[in-house]
C-alpha cells in the first residue's frame, strides 16, 4: 500500500501514531498544560498541538476513540470532523462527556483518532429534474428491520 507523504509541525514533539499494523486510524493525543475535567454533559475543545499540511485531494476524518466512548462516554460532539486540505491552523478536538460522572484528560492522553481519505470535488448543474430510481425517495427505514 502507499503511504501518503504529510508534514506536520508538532508543539509536544509527539506525531500520531498507528497502535497496530493494519489499523486505519491514526491517535492524536491531548497536548494541555493541566488536567482537564469534563463533567456529565459538559464539552471543550482540547488541543493536540499538531498543525498538518494536507495535500489537496486528501482530508483527515477525525473520529471518536471506541474505548472511551464505551467506557466513558466520552465521544466528539460532532460526530466526525473534517479537516480541509487548505487548514493550517491547530488541530483540536471538541470531546463530550455523555457519562453521568466527570472524566479527567491528561497531557498525552489518545483523545480522538484520525483517518485519511481521497475525495472530490463536484460540480452542481441545476435542473428540472432527476432519474427516477426502484428506491425512489424511500428515505429512513424504507427496506424495514
Amino acid at each position: 500500500m502507499e503511504k501518503i507523504r504529510i508534514r506536520i509541525v508538532s508543539e509536544s514533539g509527539n506525531i500520531p501514531s498507528y497502535e497496530s499494523v493494519n489499523a486505519s486510524g491514526c491517535d492524536l493525543k491531548a497536548f494541555i498544560s493541566e488536567d482537564v475535567t469534563l463533567m456529565p454533559g459538559e464539552r471543550k475543545l482540547i488541543p493536540t498541538g499538531l498543525y498538518v499540511e494536507l495535500p489537496v485531494g486528501i482530508e483527515a476524518q477525525i473520529r471518536a476513540r471506541s474505548g472511551l466512548a464505551i467506557k466513558h462516554g466520552i465521544t466528539m460532539i460532532n460526530g466526525i470532523g473534517t479537516v480541509d486540505s487548505d487548514y493550517r491552523g491547530e488541530w483540536k478536538v471538541p470531546l463530550v462527556n455523555l457519562s453521568n460522572d466527570p472524566f479527567t484528560i491528561h497531557n498525552g492522553d489518545r483523545i480522538a483518532q484520525a483517518v485519511f481519505a481521497r475525495y472530490e470535488v463536484c460540480e452542481f448543474v441545476l435542473s428540472d429534474n432527476i432519474n427516477e430510481t426502484e428506491r425512489g425517495a424511500g428515505g429512513f427505514g424504507h427496506s424495514g428491520v
